[in-house]
């Protein structure tokens, strides 16, 4: 890859609504088609639907028969799109974004600067 790419960038964050915590991140995906980043979601609640209370198992089912529509049609035309349902006291997320992927550049073969040959490794920032 050397030139930017058009892509999706998809997450799954998770937040437990009796603690009143911040949402933490449980996975992250990078998809190159609308599909691809669907269909993430898609296969994720098709796994844990058996496992979900009635009425998460009743959003996931309807968002799997109707809503994939939608959301596949919002990531076409570049719209971000975000999928939620909450199990008992938890409340699961999929955030789904265009973003464009830019390539980095591989050190291995190039000149670096000199900065690059000054780095010095130091201690942790954090206690032993």
């Amino acid at each position: 890859m050397n030139e930017p790419r058009h892509g999706y960038w998809c997450e799954c964050w998770t937040q437990d609504l009796t603690e009143g915590e911040r949402p933490m991140l449980r996975a992250s995906l990078d998809a190159y088609s609308a599909s691809q980043a669907d269909r993430w979601v898609a296969v994720t609640l098709r796994t844990i639907s058996s496992a979900l209370d009635s009425d998460a198992s009743d959003t996931a089912w309807a968002w799997l028969s109707q809503g994939r529509i939608a959301t596949r049609q919002a990531l076409l035309r570049s719209e971000p799109c975000t999928v939620t349902i909450t199990h008992g006291q938890t409340r699961i997320t999929w955030t789904i974004r265009p973003v464009l992927f830019v390539p980095l550049a591989h050190r291995q073969g190039l000149e670096l600067p000199a900065c690059a040959y000054a780095f010095k490794p130091g201690a942790p920032d954090y206690p032993s």
